[in-house]
Protein backbone atom coordinates (compact mmCIF):
# COMPACT_ATOMS: atom_id res chain seq x y z
CA UNK A 1 0.00 0.00 0.00
CA UNK A 2 0.72 3.66 -0.73
CA UNK A 3 -0.37 6.12 1.17
CA UNK A 4 -0.29 9.82 -0.01
CA UNK A 5 -0.45 13.37 0.70
CA UNK A 6 -1.69 15.64 -1.98
CA UNK A 7 -1.61 19.63 -1.81
CA UNK A 8 -2.84 19.63 1.92
CA UNK A 9 -2.69 22.69 3.19
CA UNK A 10 -3.96 23.60 6.73
CA UNK A 11 -4.33 27.11 8.42
CA UNK A 12 -4.87 29.01 11.71
CA UNK A 13 -6.17 32.32 10.54
CA UNK A 14 -3.20 34.24 8.42
CA UNK A 15 -0.58 31.42 9.99
CA UNK A 16 -0.25 28.60 7.64
CA UNK A 17 0.82 25.90 8.75
CA UNK A 18 1.51 23.75 6.36
CA UNK A 19 1.29 24.94 2.67
CA UNK A 20 0.13 22.59 -0.16
CA UNK A 21 2.33 19.36 1.36
CA UNK A 22 2.88 16.22 -1.00
CA UNK A 23 4.40 13.08 0.14
CA UNK A 24 3.94 9.50 -0.03
CA UNK A 25 4.57 6.64 2.90
CA UNK A 26 5.73 3.28 1.13
CA UNK A 27 4.45 0.31 2.43
CA UNK A 28 7.24 -1.74 4.95
CA UNK A 29 9.09 2.03 5.32
CA UNK A 30 10.61 3.62 8.15
CA UNK A 31 10.14 7.20 6.75
CA UNK A 32 11.67 10.07 9.16
CA UNK A 33 9.48 13.49 8.93
CA UNK A 34 12.55 15.52 9.61
CA UNK A 35 12.27 19.18 10.69
CA UNK A 36 13.30 21.94 13.80
CA UNK A 37 10.34 22.59 16.30
CA UNK A 38 7.99 24.79 14.76
CA UNK A 39 7.93 23.15 11.22
CA UNK A 40 5.10 21.93 11.20
CA UNK A 41 5.27 18.30 12.16
CA UNK A 42 2.96 17.19 14.59
CA UNK A 43 0.25 19.53 12.47
CA UNK A 44 1.11 16.96 9.11
CA UNK A 45 0.79 13.66 11.67
CA UNK A 46 -2.82 15.58 13.12
CA UNK A 47 -3.93 15.94 9.54
CA UNK A 48 -3.37 12.90 8.15
CA UNK A 49 -4.26 11.08 11.23
CA UNK A 50 -7.49 13.07 10.99
CA UNK A 51 -7.46 14.57 14.71
CA UNK A 52 -7.05 18.10 12.53
CA UNK A 53 -9.31 19.25 8.96
CA UNK A 54 -7.65 19.57 5.91
CA UNK A 55 -8.26 22.60 4.71
CA UNK A 56 -7.14 21.76 1.26
CA UNK A 57 -5.95 18.54 -0.26
CA UNK A 58 -6.16 15.17 -0.30
CA UNK A 59 -4.84 12.10 1.55
CA UNK A 60 -5.27 8.72 -0.80
CA UNK A 61 -4.36 5.12 -0.04
CA UNK A 62 -3.36 3.27 -3.17
CA UNK A 63 -4.92 6.13 -5.11
CA UNK A 64 -8.68 6.20 -3.39
CA UNK A 65 -9.33 9.02 -1.53
CA UNK A 66 -9.51 7.99 2.08
CA UNK A 67 -11.69 9.65 4.25
CA UNK A 68 -11.24 10.19 8.60
CA UNK A 69 -13.19 7.39 9.80
CA UNK A 70 -10.91 5.17 7.13
CA UNK A 71 -8.00 5.91 8.04
CA UNK A 72 -8.77 4.81 11.78
CA UNK A 73 -8.86 1.44 10.47
CA UNK A 74 -5.89 1.89 8.97
CA UNK A 75 -3.77 4.24 10.83
CA UNK A 76 -2.46 4.58 14.60
CA UNK A 77 -0.92 7.89 15.70
CA UNK A 78 1.44 7.73 18.64
CA UNK A 79 1.44 11.76 20.08
CA UNK A 80 4.35 13.01 21.83
CA UNK A 81 4.24 14.18 25.59
CA UNK A 82 0.85 11.89 26.62
CA UNK A 83 0.24 9.96 29.97
CA UNK A 84 -2.68 7.89 29.07
CA UNK A 85 -4.59 5.74 31.66
CA UNK A 86 -1.95 7.56 34.11
CA UNK A 87 -3.24 5.49 37.19
CA UNK A 88 -3.14 2.38 35.86
CA UNK A 89 -0.46 -0.29 35.88
CA UNK A 90 1.61 -0.44 32.67
CA UNK A 91 0.36 -4.59 32.36
CA UNK A 92 -2.65 -3.06 32.22
CA UNK A 93 -2.29 -0.81 29.64
CA UNK A 94 -0.60 -3.20 27.34
CA UNK A 95 -3.25 -5.78 27.31
CA UNK A 96 -5.71 -3.66 27.37
CA UNK A 97 -4.19 -2.08 23.87
CA UNK A 98 -3.69 -5.65 22.29
CA UNK A 99 -7.75 -6.32 23.53
CA UNK A 100 -9.55 -3.12 22.60
CA UNK A 101 -7.43 -3.08 19.17
CA UNK A 102 -7.40 -6.89 18.52
CA UNK A 103 -3.67 -6.39 18.24
CA UNK A 104 -1.65 -9.72 18.48
CA UNK A 105 -1.05 -11.08 22.18
CA UNK A 106 1.62 -13.38 21.22
CA UNK A 107 3.62 -10.19 20.35
CA UNK A 108 3.65 -9.27 24.22
CA UNK A 109 6.41 -10.43 25.27
CA UNK A 110 9.04 -9.58 22.73
CA UNK A 111 8.10 -5.94 22.71
CA UNK A 112 7.96 -5.53 26.06
CA UNK A 113 11.63 -7.37 25.90
CA UNK A 114 12.78 -5.34 23.62
CA UNK A 115 11.94 -2.23 25.27
CA UNK A 116 13.37 -3.18 28.37
CA UNK A 117 10.31 -2.47 30.14
CA UNK A 118 10.09 -5.73 32.21
CA UNK A 119 10.95 -3.91 35.55
CA UNK A 120 7.93 -1.10 34.58
CA UNK A 121 5.07 -3.77 34.15
CA UNK A 122 4.10 -3.25 38.16
CA UNK A 123 4.12 0.68 37.87
CA UNK A 124 1.70 3.31 37.20
CA UNK A 125 1.82 5.41 33.85
CA UNK A 126 1.54 8.34 35.83
CA UNK A 127 4.54 7.43 37.68
CA UNK A 128 6.96 6.66 34.82
CA UNK A 129 10.03 9.21 34.17
CA UNK A 130 9.64 11.01 30.80
CA UNK A 131 12.14 8.13 28.98
CA UNK A 132 10.33 5.57 31.20
CA UNK A 133 6.91 6.81 29.36
CA UNK A 134 8.41 6.90 26.13
CA UNK A 135 9.46 3.48 25.83
CA UNK A 136 5.57 2.55 27.51
CA UNK A 137 3.67 4.35 24.64
CA UNK A 138 5.57 2.92 21.81
CA UNK A 139 5.06 -0.66 23.54
CA UNK A 140 1.78 0.24 23.08
CA UNK A 141 1.67 1.61 19.48
CA UNK A 142 3.77 -1.29 18.39
CA UNK A 143 0.92 -3.94 19.76
CA UNK A 144 -1.42 -2.08 17.53
CA UNK A 145 -2.55 -4.33 14.71
CA UNK A 146 -2.81 -0.67 11.98
CA UNK A 147 -0.64 -0.64 8.84
CA UNK A 148 0.95 2.46 9.17
CA UNK A 149 1.89 3.49 12.75
CA UNK A 150 2.70 7.35 13.01
CA UNK A 151 5.16 8.00 16.02
CA UNK A 152 5.74 12.14 16.88
CA UNK A 153 9.74 12.19 18.77
CA UNK A 154 9.93 8.22 19.21
CA UNK A 155 13.48 8.94 20.63
CA UNK A 156 12.42 12.18 22.97
CA UNK A 157 13.43 11.25 26.55
CA UNK A 158 15.89 8.51 25.70
CA UNK A 159 19.85 8.45 26.23
CA UNK A 160 22.50 7.36 23.46
CA UNK A 161 21.97 3.42 24.22
CA UNK A 162 18.25 3.28 24.82
CA UNK A 163 17.79 5.51 21.45
CA UNK A 164 20.36 2.56 19.93
CA UNK A 165 17.92 -0.04 21.57
CA UNK A 166 14.72 1.50 20.72
CA UNK A 167 15.68 2.34 17.23
CA UNK A 168 16.98 -1.38 16.53
CA UNK A 169 13.58 -2.67 17.81
CA UNK A 170 11.30 0.07 15.64
CA UNK A 171 13.37 -0.93 12.68
CA UNK A 172 12.71 -5.23 13.06
CA UNK A 173 9.03 -4.02 14.15
CA UNK A 174 8.94 -2.61 10.21
CA UNK A 175 11.20 -5.42 8.91
CA UNK A 176 8.28 -7.62 10.25
CA UNK A 177 6.06 -5.55 8.03
CA UNK A 178 4.62 -2.46 9.78
CA UNK A 179 5.09 0.89 7.62
CA UNK A 180 6.87 3.60 10.62
CA UNK A 181 6.40 6.85 10.09
CA UNK A 182 8.34 8.77 12.63
CA UNK A 183 8.32 12.48 13.20
CA UNK A 184 11.99 13.08 14.36
CA UNK A 185 13.41 16.83 14.83
CA UNK A 186 17.20 15.57 15.85
CA UNK A 187 19.03 14.43 12.80
CA UNK A 188 21.38 12.02 13.72
CA UNK A 189 18.77 9.88 15.35
CA UNK A 190 16.81 9.67 11.96
CA UNK A 191 19.70 9.24 9.67
CA UNK A 192 20.87 6.03 11.64
CA UNK A 193 17.47 4.07 11.62
CA UNK A 194 15.52 6.05 8.78
CA UNK A 195 14.49 4.23 4.73
CA UNK A 196 13.97 7.54 3.60
CA UNK A 197 13.18 11.14 4.54
CA UNK A 198 10.94 14.56 3.99
CA UNK A 199 12.17 17.61 4.98
CA UNK A 200 9.71 19.62 6.68
CA UNK A 201 10.44 23.39 7.15
CA UNK A 202 8.38 26.60 7.66
CA UNK A 203 4.86 24.04 6.82
CA UNK A 204 6.53 22.93 3.27
CA UNK A 205 7.78 20.11 1.99
CA UNK A 206 11.48 20.78 1.09
CA UNK A 207 12.87 17.54 -0.01
CA UNK A 208 11.60 13.51 -0.40
CA UNK A 209 13.66 10.99 -0.83
CA UNK A 210 16.80 8.44 0.35
CA UNK A 211 19.79 10.18 1.56
CA UNK A 212 21.25 9.82 -2.00
CA UNK A 213 18.71 11.16 -3.79
CA UNK A 214 18.31 14.36 -1.68
CA UNK A 215 22.20 14.78 -1.78
CA UNK A 216 21.83 14.95 -5.52
CA UNK A 217 19.03 18.04 -5.20
CA UNK A 218 21.68 20.41 -2.83
CA UNK A 219 24.43 21.23 -6.11
CA UNK A 220 26.86 20.79 -3.56
CA UNK A 221 30.36 19.90 -4.79
CA UNK A 222 30.73 16.01 -4.25
CA UNK A 223 33.86 15.66 -1.88
CA UNK A 224 34.12 11.63 -1.87
CA UNK A 225 32.77 10.87 1.47
CA UNK A 226 28.93 9.63 2.23
CA UNK A 227 26.30 12.23 2.22
CA UNK A 228 25.39 14.05 5.47
CA UNK A 229 21.65 14.25 6.58
CA UNK A 230 22.74 17.36 8.64
CA UNK A 231 24.27 18.95 5.51
CA UNK A 232 21.37 18.08 3.04
CA UNK A 233 18.44 19.57 5.04
CA UNK A 234 20.81 22.60 5.91
CA UNK A 235 21.32 23.20 1.96
CA UNK A 236 17.58 22.65 1.08
CA UNK A 237 16.14 24.45 3.83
Amino acid sequence: MVLRLSGVTKTYGRLTALDDVSLSVRSGEVLGLIGPNGAGKTTLFECLAGLLPIDRGAVTLDNRAIGVSDRARHLFYMPDGIAPWSSQRLAWVLDFTIAFFEGDAARRNDVVRRLALEPLLGSEIGRLSKGQRKRALLAVGMLTPHPFLLIDEPFDGLDLRQSHEVGAALRDHAAAGRTLFLSIHQIHDAARFCDRFVLLSGGRVRGEGTLDELSTLTRQPDHGGPPDLEQVFLALT
